[in-house]
This record gives C-alpha cells, structure tokens and sequence, in this order.
C-alpha cells in the first residue's frame, strides 16, 4: 500500500532505514533504566572489572609509559628488582609482573573510593562492595610482596682481585 502523497513517504522510509528515533525512547537519549539524562553518574560503577579484563587480555601492554600512571609503575617496578639485587629469576619476574598490576587496580579503586561521598552504604548499614573488593586486592598485593620477599638484597659483588683484573687495559699495562 503506497501514500497517495509523496510528502507522507519521506517520513516512513526514514523510520524504516532507523534515522529516525524509534517511538517510547524517550527525550533524554540515554539508557533506559538509568533515571536520568546522559552525563549523570547515577550508574556510575567503579571500573575494576573493566581493567581487570584488559589487563588479562593485554598483560604489560595495558599499561602504557606514555602516561603518568604507567611511569609511575614502571619505576616502581624498577626499584623492586633493584630492592631484589638487580638480576631476578623468572619467578621472581612473574611475580613482580602480577604486583605491578594488581597495584594498578588498587590504586585505580582507592581512586574510586576516596571519591566517593561514604564507603558505607546508609540504607543497609553496610560497607560497598567495591570496599570489599579492594581490601581483597590489598591482601594479594601483600601476599605477592611477602612471597618476593620483605627484606632488602644487595647485588652480588666481584671480590678485589676480580675487579682489578677486570679493570686492566688489553694490552697488560696499569691503569693511570
């Protein structure tokens, strides 16, 4: 069944082709369910699950040294292995991969919480989850540091000898 005016057509078509927004979605433009219009943060979520999964899929790469936060990390990552004695072993490196990033998230939720107005949700007298979450974060980073090891090593250094022969020029002459 056609329109016997074209002027009536234009307006079918484009609700058809989806440029016209479909009818009971609203003025707001946001999501249904949300209560409010685009930008409030009504249904704001802390994020943790988000970067836990690209830190999963993407590992060190997630990370990245452009950024603030990513040099941060790095150097803290590079004063753990010199805390080590410098030369690690591939445990010791795997473990201090996984403190790396699991002090990513909980800097990432103490950002979150601190910023909140109450950890404590009022209606159910009790904290939120996301404090829970944290502390559990927390308590993995401590175990992985307890496990690398709490006291500070030094790196192996050469006895007198070694270092004076090392030192020597090829051609057998004393250092000036």
């Amino acid at each position: 069944m056609t329109p016997e005016n074209p002027q009536q057509s234009a307006p079918l078509e484009a609700a058809a082709t989806g440029l016209l927004p479909r009818r009971g979605s609203g003025r707001g433009g946001g999501k249904p369910g949300r209560s409010g219009p685009p930008g409030n943060s009504n249904a704001r979520t802390h994020g943790t699950h988000s970067l836990r999964h690209a830190i999963k899929v993407l590992g060190n790469r997630a990370i990245s040294r452009r950024t603030k936060v990513g040099r941060a990390l790095a150097a803290w990552r590079a004063d753990l292995v010199a805390d080590l004695g410098g030369d690690v072993s591939t445990q010791q490196a795997a473990l201090i991969d996984l403190a790396v990033r699991t002090r990513l998230l909980v800097d990432s939720v103490d950002a979150y919480v601190l910023g909140m107005d109450s950890p404590v949700n009022k209606k159910r007298r009790m904290l939120y989850p996301v404090v829970r979450e944290r502390q559990a974060l927390v308590n993995q980073l401590q175990s992985l540091l307890r496990d690398l090891g709490l006291e500070r090593r030094a790196k192996p250094v050469a006895d007198l000898t070694s270092f004076l022969s090392s030192r020597e020029t090829p051609h057998g002459d004393a250092p000036t």
